[in-house]
């Protein structure tokens, strides 16, 4: 009894901790993805107030808006295409780590485009807007060089594929095209003709005979055991057609008419 009750709290106690084990890493899910659509959501504001700045304002405003958008834009779309690349790719994660390096210095540069935009000294952001342009152009020249090299690497692989698929098609298509010659066959299908003097033969219906087809004979009396001769049999007599009756079958002929000379 005392085991059967240890066995049923250590169950016990065991469903406990898998529930709270699951319902911690069902949360912990659940704020990753609410952090998630709240970054994406404020990327996405920060993005369009970018590009409003950029369009509508001019001056030093105008100028440092366009740098943080044309840097925002190029460092997410080369992680987007390096992070795509690295899955199938094992050489590609090395680039990854690049650009990972390269991201710290591109987070630095935007940081100080941001405090840019806040400084109130519009005469010293123009004294260094020269220099902040020039971080700009490097950083983004590096981020384009590795998301475009990825981007040939995977459409070389791709094309080296289809190359090969092609091949292997091709000679697929080949066997199936070849088939071997039968030499042995029969390319007269014809049936043969029947000899020469033999009628074909012709199948009559049951019970219907030839009209002048003789009947067998029929023999009487007891068989010839001694030296006694047997007695020919009688044979019937044979009685003409009455010419007016009409035929039976359309194969039989009609009688001719005796004629006496």
């Amino acid at each position: 009894m005392e085991a059967a009750i240890l066995i049923l709290a250590l169950l016990f106690v065991a469903f406990v901790a898998l529930g709270v084990y699951v319902t911690v890493k069902a949360v912990n899910a659940a704020k990753r993805g609410v952090d998630r659509t709240i970054t994406q959501a404020r990327r996405t504001v920060e993005d369009t107030t970018l590009r409003a700045k950029s369009y509508g304002q001019g001056g030093v405003g105008g100028e440092l808006a366009q740098l943080r958008l044309s840097l925002r834009t190029s460092m997410r779309a080369t992680q987007d295409a390096l992070e795509a690349g690295a899955v199938e790719d094992a050489s590609v994660k090395e680039s990854l780590e690049l650009f990972r390096r390269l991201s710290a210095h591109g987070h630095e540069l935007d940081d100080d485009l941001k405090r840019m935009e806040r400084d109130p000294d519009r005469a010293r952001v123009a004294a260094q807007l020269g220099d902040l342009r020039e971080r700009t152009e490097r950083i983004t020249h590096a981020a384009d060089s590795l998301r475009w090299a990825a981007r040939d690497r995977a459409r070389r692989f791709a094309d080296d594929d289809l190359a090969n698929l092609s091949a292997q098609i091709d000679i697929e298509a080949g066997a199936l095209r070849h088939w071997p010659e039968e030499s042995g066959g029969r390319d007269d299908f014809r049936w043969p003709e029947a000899a020469a003097g033999q009628a074909p033969e012709r199948s009559h219906p049951a019970g219907a005979g030839d009209a002048g087809a003789p009947e067998p004979e029929a023999t009487s009396g007891p068989q010839p055991g001694g030296d006694e001769p047997a007695a020919p049999a009688e044979r019937p007599a044979i009685t003409a057609r009455d010419p007016r009756l009409p035929h039976g079958y359309a194969w039989q002929k009609s009688t001719r008419p005796e004629t006496t000379n």
